[in-house]
């Protein structure tokens, strides 16, 4: 146990040099909400992974998605016959079309004003507790469950005054997340206590780094009129708009797996003329150092290296399937930190989509944000690091 607060602390030491090294205001930081969230999160992994109470809900949480995704499959079903059955298009018919259904239901509950009441609500408490302002905490929680490219439509009205500071914060908020579309997806791949268990420590650790990053005195904060979203457009129409969304980022999704896994091979193949090594196997001597310092076992660190570099330079999904694919040959606390890390947007194929997103709505915040590019992926892989160390405090 021992060893493993050695190796949090180390992460934590890092964290805090490779983020104050960039900021210029340190004495804004406030180390009083930076202990508070830190000790938070440390109880949040306790409760998720180690307790009966913890065990309780992400069965709970587990079982609301299987039985939504055996409802998804229904659908599925009809469109594609006996695929399934033959294990043809598996991927893609299994983890990809139901974000098509997950994306309908987010739709209904957004037109009803349930989510709104939530996002505002719980936005609120986390602005109270972490300290940053509430536009953040609010753009924390739209983004989960509105996703990357919905997200910013609810700020559309205030975009153009946006500061860049804070615009900035946004969006490294945006690229620590994930959709709540795409969960069921994951929890296909992953075990979902710790798909469940990184969704909510990356809220929290994207506070930390950002208090740390970016820190700020908040003299005042912005009107955000989320219920609107869909107030010009009738519920079938409403309907159609979010089944269509989730078709295409379903769609998105597969097109990116088979341009990166393609590309990957092809690398992986002229590395091995070269120099006698694969590309992943490279990556993986390369980031085998930030493996160990999160708490990845020694005989581990070549395998977890090369994993957290393909989520890097590609995405989560082409990095989970490898995990899977490894997983014989990982210990159980390797595959549980591992998991954590991987479910975020953080990678540079997620830039394109937020300064696009962001663009379509106001385009000079667009370019701003599309210039921070490096500073995003830099960051929003910060909280993915704080997130995997503090599940591997709790991890055995």
């Amino acid at each position: 146990m021992f060893s493993k607060f050695l190796h949090f602390l180390l992460t934590i030491t890092i964290i805090v040099f490779l983020t104050t090294i960039l900021n210029k205001k340190r004495k804004n930081i406030k180390v009083r909400f930076i202990l508070q969230l830190l000790l938070i999160e440390i109880l949040l992994a306790y409760i998720l992974l180690n307790s009966s109470v913890g065990l309780i809900l992400i069965n709970l949480l587990s079982n609301i998605f299987n039985k939504l995704l055996t409802f998804a499959f229904s659908g599925t079903e009809f469109v594609f016959g006996g695929m399934y059955k033959y294990k043809l298009a598996f991927f893609f018919i299994t983890a990809l079309c139901p974000i098509i259904f997950i994306s309908v239901l987010i739709g209904i509950l957004q037109y009803i004003r349930i989510l709104p009441i939530i996002i505002i609500t719980v936005g609120t408490i986390l602005s109270k507790i972490s300290g940053v302002g509430k536009l953040e905490s609010f753009n924390a929680i739209s983004s989960l469950i509105l996703g990357q490219s919905e997200n910013f439509i609810a700020y559309k009205s205030i975009l153009y005054k946006i500061p860049k500071n804070r615009m900035h914060n946004m969006a490294i908020t945006a690229m620590s997340t994930v959709s709540m579309s795409i969960i069921g997806s994951y929890i296909r791949i992953l075990s979902p206590k710790y798909v469940i268990t990184a969704i909510i420590l990356n809220i929290f650790s994207t506070f930390v780094i950002l208090l740390l990053l970016n820190p700020y005195n908040i003299n005042y904060d912005y009107d955000i009129n989320i219920k609107s979203l869909h107030e010009n457009k009738g519920f079938f129409e409403m309907l159609s708009d979010y089944i269509i969304t989730g078709f295409k980022v379903a769609i998105v999704i597969a097109a990116m797996l088979i341009g990166f896994i393609s590309l990957i091979s092809m690398i992986n193949y002229l590395c091995n003329l070269i120099i006698g090594i694969n590309f992943q196997e490279l990556l993986g001597y390369i980031f085998s150092p930030f493996a160990w310092i999160i708490g990845i076992p020694k005989k581990d660190i070549i395998n977890a290296g090369s994993i957290m570099a393909t989520k890097l330079v590609s995405n989560e999904f082409v990095a989970m399937m490898n995990l899977k694919h490894m997983s014989n040959n990982l210990s159980s606390r390797s595959i549980g930190i591992l998991s954590v890390f991987l479910v975020s947007f953080a990678n540079f194929s997620s830039i394109g989509v937020i300064s696009g997103s962001i663009k379509s709505l106001d385009k000079n915040q667009g370019d701003i944000i599309a210039k921070y590019g490096f500073n995003l992926v830099y960051s929003s892989t910060l909280v993915s690091v704080l997130s995997a160390a503090i599940s591997g405090v709790i991890i055995g």
